[in-house]
């Protein structure tokens, strides 16, 4: 008696002619499209923003606990590596948002042929760079602008 699993997978090719087929495509056998990596970078950009927001909870925290323990965090967020890594988590949230975005426009039916959806992929790269440079850059212009404001008060007294 055969086993029955292997009747499952039994394809055919358009020449007629029976294959078998992996049980789960993967990635042996997909060709890696742009569509592909953004669905990926979707998911992994979701995750990414839950742990930003875990931390940003944590600042408000130490913010709400008092002057040392918020001056501990404004040390954290000040380094260069932790400014970096806000950057990083401020370009997860901007690229999950359009990826939202997207999906959200698929869902009521449009866009959804897989030529929109292959034009749609650098347009929400580009959309994503674009609104994350700009942010990071207004930030970055505000916290320099406390910091002299701060520099300005502190040789005043």
């Amino acid at each position: 008696m055969q086993d029955i699993r292997k009747a499952l997978y039994v394809g055919s090719r358009s020449d007629g002619k029976l294959i078998q087929r992996p049980m789960s495509p993967h990635l042996q056998i997909y060709r890696s499209r742009l569509s592909m990596v953004l669905s990926i970078s979707n998911r992994i950009t979701g995750v990414v923003a839950t742990g930003g927001a875990t931390l940003g909870v944590f600042w408000l925290g130490a913010a709400a606990k008092g002057p040392k323990s918020f001056e501990v965090a404004r040390k954290v967020t000040g380094n260069p590596v932790g400014q970096l890594m806000l950057v990083g988590w401020l370009a997860s949230v901007v690229y999950h948002t359009v990826g939202g975005i997207r999906h959200l426009i698929w869902d009521s039916g449009y866009r959804y042929d897989k030529a929109e959806i292959n034009k749609d992929g650098p347009v929400a790269v580009g959309v994503t760079a674009g609104v994350s440079t700009a942010l990071a850059a207004g930030l970055l212009a505000v916290a320099c602008g406390r910091k002299r404001a701060r520099a300005k008060v502190g040789k005043a007294s």
